[in-house]
Parts: C-alpha cells; sequence; structure tokens
C-alpha cells in the first residue's frame, strides 16, 4: 500500500493544487469506505463473474512454444473479458463508485480505445452519462473502438493539440474534470495520476494475479518461473505482479515500447530512458526535456505511448524486485502475426509487446521452465491497421 500521502517510495503523491487535494482526498475516502461494503464488493464480484465472465483462464501455448523450443509459455487469457481487454476490471469498480458518490458524470481518456470502451460499458450498465478523450491520431487509427464507443451512448471528444496522442487526451480530459469536480469524476484508465487513482486502479486489476497464482498452482503445481506484461501507465502489468511480489523465485518483468528504436527518440520507453520527476499529478520516472516538460512519445501500440509510469513500477524497478526491458515495432509485430498463426490468438498490439519478450527469452531457457504471459487485451481494435501495414 502507498503511505498516507499516496506516495509508494518516494512516487506517486499529489502534485496538485491544494483546492484539488481536498477533492482527491474525498474520492479516497469515499473509495475506503465504499469499496469495503458488502454490497459494493457482492455487486462487483457478481459483475465480474456474470458479466465480465472472471476468472479468465490460463493457456497452454503449446504450439508456440514446440515452434520456439525451450522454456513452456502460458498465456493469462484477459482477452476473453467482455470488451477484450483487462480494462473492464477497473472501470466496472469505477463506475460503481462514481453512483455511490452521486456523481453525474464520468470523464477518462483513452489511447487504443480499450479503456474508452470498457468505461462507456461500465457506464451504460450502472446508468451515469460518460465523457471520452481522445487524440485524433488514435481516433483514427483504432476506429473499430471509437465506433463502439459512440453505440456505448458515451460523448467522445476528439483532442487535436500537440501529438494527437494520449498525453494530449489526458490533458484534455483533466481539463473537463477541473470544471465541475463535485459532480463529476475523472475515471484515470492507469495507475497514475494523483493518489488515490494509483493505488485504486491497481486494487480492482490485482484480480489478474490472485486468479494467475491461483489457477497456475492449481493446474502446474507450481508457480512459473516468469511472468511478464506490457507497460505504458501499467495498470495490466501491476494487476499482474502484486499477487506474486512475496515470491521471490519468480522473475517479474514489464515490457515497454521500445517504438522505432530507443535510439531514435521515437519511442516511449519510460523505465529505460525516463529520470524522475513530476507528470499529472503524481511523481514517476517519466521522459522529459531539459525544462521538466514531457516530451513526444510514440509506439506503434496506441495504448502504451504515455510519457510516464505508475509509482508503483518506479519503486519495483528501484527496489530490483522487477526489470523492465523495450521491444520495438517490428518485434511486436512479429510477435503479433506468429501468436495469430501458430495459435489462432489475435493479440492486442500492447499484449504484443509481452508476447514478443516472452518469445524472446523462452529459446535461452529449458524446457523445465515456465513463463506466464498476460495477454492483456485482444487484437481486433488492431487488425485491420496492421493489414494495411503489412500489405494483407
Amino acid at each position: 500500500m502507498p503511505d498516507e500521502k499516496g506516495y509508494f517510495g518516494e512516487y506517486g503523491g499529489q502534485v496538485i493544487p491544494p483546492d484539488l487535494v481536498a477533492i482527491m482526498n474525498d474520492i479516497n475516502r469515499a473509495y475506503q469506505e465504499i469499496s469495503k461494503t458488502p454490497s459494493f464488493k457482492d455487486e462487483l464480484n457478481d459483475l465480474y463473474t456474470h458479466y465480465v465472465g472472471r476468472p479468465s483462464p490460463i493457456f497452454y501455448a503449446k504450439r508456440l512454444t514446440e515452434k520456439l523450443g525451450g522454456a513452456k509459455i502460458f498465456l493469462k487469457r484477459e482477452d476473453l473479458n467482455h470488451t477484450g481487454a483487462h480494462k473492464i476490471n477497473h472501470c466496472l469498480g469505477e463506475a460503481l463508485l462514481a453512483r455511490h458518490m452521486g456523481k453525474t458524470k464520468v470523464i477518462a481518456e483513452t489511447g487504443a480505445g480499450q479503456h474508452g470502451v470498457a468505461l462507456a460499458t461500465a457506464c451504460a450498465l450502472v446508468g451515469i452519462d460518460c465523457e471520452i478523450h481522445m487524440g485524433e491520431v488514435d481516433i483514427e487509427k483504432e476506429r473499430p473502438n471509437v465506433t463502439k464507443m459512440k453505440i456505448l451512448g458515451c460523448t467522445l471528444v476528439p483532442v487535436s493539440r500537440g501529438t494527437r496522442t494520449l498525453k494530449d487526451a489526458v490533458d484534455s480530459a483533466f481539463e473537463e474534470y477541473l470544471k465541475d469536480p463535485v459532480n463529476f469524476i475523472y475515471a484515470i484508465g492507469s495507475v497514475v495520476g494523483p493518489h488515490p487513482f494509483p493505488m485504486m486502479v491497481r486494487d480492482f486489476q490485482s484480480i489478474i494475479g490472485k486468479e494467475a497464482r491461483a489457477q497456475f498452482l492449481e493446474e502446474q503445481g507450481r508457480l512459473p518461473d516468469v511472468i511478464t506484461a506490457c507497460v505504458g501507465g501499467g495498470s495490466n502489468a501491476i494487476g499482474l505482479f502484486t499477487a506474486f511480489l512475496d515470491d521471490e523465485l519468480v522473475d517479474i518483468v514489464g515490457v515497454e515500447p521500445a517504438g522505432r528504436g530507443l535510439e531514435t527518440g521515437e519511442h516511449a520507453a519510460t523505465m529505460s530512458k525516463g529520470v524522475k520527476g513530476a507528470l499529472h499529478g503524481f511523481e514517476c520516472y517519466n521522459l522529459q526535456d531539459q525544462s521538466g516538460e514531457p516530451l513526444p512519445v510514440y509506439s506503434i501500440a496506441s495504448g502504451l505511448d504515455y510519457p510516464g509510469v505508475g509509482p508503483q513500477h518506479c519503486l519495483l524497478k528501484d527496489l530490483g524486485r522487477a526489470k523492465y526491458v523495450a521491444i520495438d515495432d517490428e518485434e511486436c509485430i512479429d510477435a503479433f502475426m506468429t501468436l495469430s498463426r501458430v495459435e489462432g490468438i489475435i493479440p492486442a498490439l500492447e499484449s504484443a509487446h509481452a508476447v514478443a519478450y516472452a518469445m524472446k527469452i523462452a529459446k535461452k531457457m529449458s524446457s523445465n521452465e515456465t513463463i506466464l504471459v498476460n495477454l492483456s487485451g485482444r487484437g481486433d481494435k488492431d487488425a485491420y491497421f496492421i493489414a494495411d501495414k503489412l500489405g494483407l
């Protein structure tokens, strides 16, 4: 848990004006009170089971393992959740919390559109207005998710400023939220932002790791040797990692986007190339220029092109409990196509980064060792983009 000021070590906190601190503290108090009530827990767990389809299974990628040689590769199938990704886990929690708090509108940003679709879905379910801010570049790239959000009834706000991607969508959504923070709630899409959001989103996503650890023990009679997940803001990864933090023999690896190459500057490899500083109301490793302003970032995966990372990830890096590596666009596309054609599973481009890392290290490991990949989302949203890119 973070400390009372929301810090994981020296990361996190509330780097925001005093009047916003009071509002964030109100959200924290409401979360601490409401989330512990039997009615909230029962409703959320019922929705996880009968609406989302949890628990998501663990799948042994036998043909991929045989193709590569070496370690056995397993996939935690978050792509099978309703709405197609892990995002629904915290979106349901945030929408229910908003309803219990009497909020009139939920506001959020989205990159790849998975958070936007999941939140629009959750808001439709609980009966509360939803407004999603999305960069114009991502709107063009992720057309299937844009269409879904509109069908689900949310208000979609195109963002034309800056790089017209995720960071700018965050800025735009937060500005809208500040117009009426009493009646609106900003449902942050990852384990980032001011306290209590990194903690709150982590708590909702921790169901991934709790399930995975129990499933792996039951099915394999042991824990995996390596667990891995893609990291942008880091919600799917921290959701998997949390349950394994005390298992010292399990290696924990976060995979971030090297984009067109770390040496090109066209990447979003925060842990590999970032420095400590403040971004969007919290302290973290981030990519910034000499004046402390966020740098433009890039990834083929829209959900990973964010210049910061969750504060708990930063602490895990400093402690050496988790390591963070970078996978470039070419490796990501290769993993995307390989998993599709060898196992019949089309992964999200975000998730394909973690698959690519597993493919890279499996060959160097023994056949007695195991790798568990959090397959955080499915690739329906990316299929046309990749088909056009590869001329399929």
